[in-house]
Parts: structure tokens; sequence; C-alpha cells
């Protein structure tokens, strides 16, 4: 269209840069002939342009480069700056003439000289996996005349700097300057005049291709109330809720709630909230026919996506449209176990985010008050939440509120956060007094008095059944982590593609016992061998022709010490974490023959016929010493080939830094996240001082930026990596900023193995869409 507008026809969810996500959906969904009201796009470039042009990057830049975002009143006084900087900034001619042009073409459509319409706010940032930015910015509705829709266009611009917007970049790590905003500016829906509203003939709700709270993929939940639909977004009233059978379209559940305010389109412009008339307040919003409607745009939202989508929908004289649709989130899998309680519950609410929780009650009002009366691990009561709870709602062991949905703030942060959430208990300011002791089952709603740890039981028992997921195929090999092999038989069903770590020190501490070096001492290194090579062929065996990257052993001097005969062999480190281990061990005299006998083991597994098993050396340091083992293991009849590989633990900061270096000598590079957390931060992993203050984090953005470094300069060289550290199967953010680097494969504990898949999947999808 030009150079600062797109229409709907020209944007695809490829285009989430060019027009944030937004729009780049609504012109998937248009595309795909999906009902969508008709829409022009101000794209990034327009907003990018304006701040360059009327110099307020600049000052954005200095302003946020010294704010800190905990701190509130800084917060609110620095974004309240950088809000009237932009509110007040001239629109530079060429962009003005261009919004304009495009205004007046959709009122021309339309037979209008001047067309209401909806300015919504679309930044690249939002509607991405993990991190939804629900309500972040602006959305301006039954907006008319072009200075009118000027001047919403800088509000909305401008609302990229709102305190909860700002906040909440910040705590996902969104680098504030790399987030632009465009605008999608659609004809209002719902334009009538206020008796027509009070008759019902304008509803609007959201709806899951899933159910958001319990991750059942056979069911659709569709949320609805009477007038605009913003007001069900923000928690504001307690919708009607139909939860659907996806297969038939049949209603197995239906909560009807007390609407009694609906948001109206005025006909002179802007919306106002008014009260619902006394017969339409317990009055069901959706007709059979809209149900049936919403039932097969769910479908076609599915299967066009291949993904679990998030809409939210309006019904104009009983015609449904789509107004955006985005990944869900955070997708929970149930797995059906039930719990007998035998007391009756206490309250009943809608289950917003899944799981349970034991804790005292804490009532607040606000969050200045949660500020003074919260304690860690409470269960948070009050009536709805907005972005300024979220600082304590992470520290809740569970929230209640008395009003919302499941599509309210507290149930989208509550999931986001895996804290249980009940939404929509009406009577709980009524039931529930501070300091009582509950527990709340938030898959099903209810609220129990007392502890029952029989649901705390039940969640831990909560996990992805393999068979759900062992036909998704992903681009990032998912591997597997094993430490004793007999343990292969458990697992070796499980949909992983490879072992990405095998660790012999449990063949070393449970199968044998005995320090090499006194085993070579006593000429007893062949039994040594033996076992070696019988823990590994009994892995290779059971997973064939599936490969196993055996990491030869890791003790340090101390674990060693603890081997019989070991302290005849090891000395005393004051700090053995970051002495004598790794490959300086295996090229030391002291050590060389003991690795040799690991190399024969390795060998002799391979010459048995089982070729899928590989070798990774730990706690790389140094180039030469690389090469000094490498010429060991040809030696011992090792050499890298096309069907033997050999792999460099990533775990000092070395590697990265001359990771093109390292990369003539191996296959793959696979991080070892804690040793390159412990190092690139100089945090001792074994200190529970500094773990308990919270320095030990594989996700600090140092730690980040090295993996990220890693990888790209591993591509470049052609060698694959992979990782096989804690973080993936404790942080699924961590899992997803991993696939977004293009990691080759993440190697995860057995337990995480099916739900990282899953996950693996999902993102993918959404990566390729």
């Amino acid at each position: 269209m030009g150079l600062y507008i797109n229409r709907l026809e020209e944007l695809g969810r490829e285009d989430l840069a060019k027009v944030g996500g937004k729009a780049a959906n609504l012109g998937e969904m248009h595309n795909a002939g999906l009902p969508v009201p008709y829409a022009f796009v101000i794209n990034t470039r327009a907003y990018r342009e304006f701040i360059e042009k009327n110099g307020v990057s600049d000052r954005i830049r200095g302003l946020l480069a010294r704010l800190n975002v905990d701190d509130p009143v800084e917060l609110d006084r620095v974004t309240g700056e950088l809000r009237s900087l932009i509110e007040n900034s001239p629109m530079p001619r060429e962009i003005e003439e261009e919004i304009v042009r495009e205004y007046r073409e959709l009122s021309r459509r339309f037979g209008k000289e001047e067309e209401y319409v909806a300015v919504r706010s679309s930044a690249t940032a939002e509607d991405v996996p993990d991190a939804s930015f629900a309500g972040q910015q602006l959305t301006l509705l039954n907006v008319k005349g072009e200075e009118e829709l000027l001047e919403a266009v800088k509000r909305c611009w401008a609302s990229l700097f709102t305190s909860r917007a700002t906040f909440y970049r910040a705590k996902k790590g969104f680098e504030h300057e790399k987030v632009l905003i465009a605008l999608v500016v659609q004809k209002q829906l719902g334009r009538m005049e206020e008796e027509d509203y009070l008759r019902g003939r304008y509803k609007a709700g959201v709806g899951f291709t899933l159910h958001p709270s319990t991750g059942d993929k056979t069911k659709i939940v569709v949320e609805a109330s009477w007038g605009q639909g913003e007001a069900v977004v923000s928690g504001a009233v307690t919708p009607d809720t139909y939860v659907l059978d996806k297969r038939t379209g049949k209603v197995v559940e239906k909560h009807v709630a007390r609407k009694t305010r609906m948001a109206v389109a005025l006909p002179e412009g802007g919306v106002r909230e008014r009260e619902v008339p006394p017969e339409m307040v317990e009055r069901e919003c959706l007709t059979e026919e809209e149900l049936r409607q919403l039932w097969e745009l769910a479908l076609k939202l599915e299967e066009h996506y291949r993904t679990p989508q998030d809409f939210e929908w309006a019904s104009e004289d009983g015609r449904v449209f789509l107004l955006q649709a985005r990944p869900v989130t955070v997708l929970y899998e149930q797995k059906a176990m039930e719990v007998e309680v035998k007391h009756p519950p206490l309250l009943r609410g809608l289950p917003a985010s899944p799981g349970a929780a034991i804790g005292r009650v804490r009532i607040v009002k606000n969050p200045q008050e949660a500020a003074q009366k919260l304690k860690k691990g409470e269960i948070l009561v009050t009536e709805m939440t907005s972005p300024d709870w979220v600082p304590y709602m992470k520290i809740a062991g569970g929230i209640i509120t008395t009003e919302g949905g499941i599509t309210s703030h507290a149930a989208i942060v509550s999931r986001e956060l895996g804290i249980p959430c009940i939404v929509g208990a009406r009577e709980a300011l009524q039931v529930l007094s501070d300091g009582m002791l509950i527990t709340l089952d938030s898959r099903k709603g209810l609220v129990y008095p007392g502890e029952i740890q029989e649901l705390l039981a039940r969640e831990r028992a909560l996990a992805i059944s393999p068979e759900e997921v062992a036909g998704l195929q992903t681009r990032t090999k998912i591997l597997m982590n094993l430490g004793e092999p007999d343990e292969i038989e458990r697992y070796k069903d499980l949909p992983f593609d490879g072992i990405g770590l095998m660790r012999v020190e449990f063949i070393i501490a449970s199968w044998i016992g005995e320090h090499p070096n006194y085993l070579l001492e006593k000429g007893e290194e062949e039994r040594y061998t033996e076992k070696l090579a019988e823990g590994i062929a009994r892995v290779a065996r059971a997973i064939y022709p599936k490969f196993v990257v055996v990491r030869f052993s890791d003790f340090k001097t101390n674990e060693y010490r603890e081997l019989r005969g070991g302290d005849r062999y090891e000395p005393v480190e004051a700090n053995p974490m970051l002495g004598w281990r790794g490959v300086s061990r295996y090229i030391s005299p002291q050590f060389e023959r003991a690795f040799r006998l690991e190399c024969r083991a390795i060998r002799k597994v391979r010459e048995e016929g089982l070729d899928n098993v590989w070798v990774m050396l730990p706690f790389v340091r140094t180039v030469w010493e690389v090469e000094r083992c490498l010429q060991i293991m040809r030696e011992e009849g090792l050499e890298r080939g096309e069907k033997f590989k050999v792999w460099l633990m990533a775990e000092v900061p070395s590697m990265v830094f001359l990771a093109e270096e390292f990369a003539r000598l191996c296959d793959g590079f696979s991080i070892g996240s804690n040793d390159l957390t412990q190092l690139v931060l100089g945090v001792d992993r074994d200190s529970g001082i500094l773990a308990n203050m919270g320095y030990f984090d594989e996700r600090n953005e140092a730690v980040k930026r090295a993996i990220e470094e890693l990888i790209r300069k591993a591509h470049a060289r052609g060698v694959t990596v992979s990782i096989c550290g804690q973080a993936p199967s404790v942080y699924p953010e961590f899992t997803e900023f991993l696939v977004r680097c293009g990691i080759d494969s993440i190697s995860v504990n057995p337990d995480t193995v099916a739900r990282t898949r899953l996950m693996v999947y999902e993102l993918e999808e959404k990566l390729r869409g």
C-alpha cells in the first residue's frame, strides 16, 4: 500500500516484525477466509520514523537506561514523561498523509464520509509464546474523524510506555528499544443505538481451542458477555462460560453468570459503561446458532494454525466475527487422577490456573495493601487483579479472585507464573477470613478448609503421557540424560531421539567402587574396562539405532577420593570444582593410563556392533589439551569419523571465546549449563548461600549471551550444538530461548522428556508460522 500502511490481504503471521502479533494474525485469518472486520494497519516503520524524526528515540533510550523498574514511583514518573513526549510530538507530514488517505478509503468503503473505527495496538513482542502481554498496550474504541484518529494513533504509540508495559517487558527480558508498535485501524463493530445493546443484539468475548485450565484438547471453551468485549478480556465482568465437546460441538458444561455491567459504543463516539437491564442479568448470552459458529471457527483456527489458539470474537445481530487470535501462552496437560476429598468445599469458582496449594488466607484490597500484608506462600484473596499486582502475585502460594473469568488478568498471569488460581469465586470475601488455613484445588475450582496433602501429591504425580507426544516430529532433537544404566529399561520407550548425556560416573561408583589407579596397581584393570563396557552396552543396545553420547569420567578429586583406594592417588584441593578434572586428568601422567581404560571400554562396545556409541570430553579448557586427548584416543583405536562422533562439553567461557578453533576438533558442542553459569557468573554452584541469594541462575543474560554466541559460531563452522545441563529440565522459558537461538538438540531429564517434546513442537509450529 505504502511505506507506512498495509492492508490485511498483504499480511500473514510471518510479518510479526513489521506489524506486531495482533495485526499479523488478523492478516493471516483474513487470508484464510475467516470472518475478520475490515481494517488497515499502520506498520512499525511509521512508529520508528515518528520517534526518530522528532528526536524522541534518544530521549527514550536515555531515560530507560537509568530506570529502576522495581521502584514504582520512579517507574510512574519516567513512563509518564515518555508518554507525554510522544503524545505532544507532531506527526510527520508523510505519515499523516498516508494514514488520512487510508482512513478516507475505509470510510468510503462503508458509504460514510467519516466512519467509526477501533484503534488497536499491535506490539512486536505480543502474542508470542510464553509472553501474552495481555492488556499492556492501549485499544481505543469508537474513534471518528481524521484529527481524532491521528490523536488516537499517538496515544496508542505512547501506551508502549505505560508503567505496566515497561515493567512487564523488563521482567520478561525484552529489550525496550527492540519492541516496536504497529496499530490496527478496524471498522468499529457494534455501531448501533443503545436500545439495541439492551435487547442483546451485540455481545462479545473470548475462546480457547482447548480447556486453558486443564489442557484438555477434546474441549473448546467460550466466554461471553453483553456489549463490547474489552470488559471480558480485562476481567471487569464475570462472563458466561461454555465448555463444548470439540468433536460434536455440544455444550457439556455451562456457567451462566450475573452480568451486571456492559460496555456500549455510543452513536456520538466513545464508549461508556452502563447497567445491564434486570431481565438480562442472569440470561445466558449465546444462542445455539452463535455457539455453532464459534465451534466451527475454533476448529478452523486450530486446523489452520496447527496449534491451540486463544481468540477474541464479537457477535453483531447473530453473525460472529474474529477480532484476534494468538497461541495459547501456557499449555497444561491433564492426566485424570481423582482424589477423594472427604469434607465439602468452602467455596467454588472457575478453575483458572491448574494446581493445588495450601496456605494461609491473606485478604487485600489493592497492591499497596498487598505490599504491607502479603507474605510469601500465602493465598492472595481479592476482587480482581491488574498488571500493578504482578510483583505481589509472584510471591503468593495461590490466588482467589471474586470477579473475572478464565481470561482475566489474574487467570492469564497465574498460568504464566504457574500459580494455582481460582477466579469468579463471588463469595470468597464473605466465606474466607484472614489467617484461615485452606487448600486450593484449582483444577476443579474448589477451596477446602485445612490441609489436604493428597491434592499436592496428585500434582506431583501428574505427567504428560509419552504416547501423546511420541508422533510429534521436531527440528530440534529431544535427547535424554541418563545416569544409572539399569534405568534404561524404565525410560527406553520415552519419546527421545537419543541420549545426549550418559554419565559413566554411575557405573564407576555403583558397579566398580574402586579407583581405576588402584585397580591398575592390583593388575585388575580388565575388570574396570569390562564393567564400563557392560554398562554402556546395556544402554546402547536398548535404544539402538538411536545414538548414545557417553561422557568420559568427570569426577572431581574429592569424589575420586571416596572410591576405594582413592586417597592414595588424589590430592586434597581447596576448590575441586575448579581443579583437576575432565580433560586435564586424561592427559596428565597421573591419570593417563586410567583414561586409556575408558577408551578401551568404548572401543570394546563399538566392536560388538554398537556403533551408535559416541563420546564427549568434559570440562574442556584449552585447544592444546583437546589435541593431546584426541591423540591418546587415536592410539586406543578411537578416531573421529562419519560413524564415530566426538563432542566437547562447553562449560568454560574460553570455549565460547575460541569456539572457531575448538570447532575444528569436534563434531558437536554440548553446553553444560550448570558449570557455564558457575564460571560466567563466578558463582560456586555448590554454595547454598549464593543459591539462596539468587546468584545461581542459568537464565542470567550473561549466560544466555554466551550460549547464543556459541551457537552462532558453531553453526558458522558446521558444528552442531546441544545442551545437557539442568536448566532445560527446570525452566520452560529457557528451553524456548534455546529453540529460538537455533540449538540442534536439547537433552533433558527423563521426567521432562515428553513435556519438552510437546513444548518444542508447539514452539516450532509457531515459529514456522
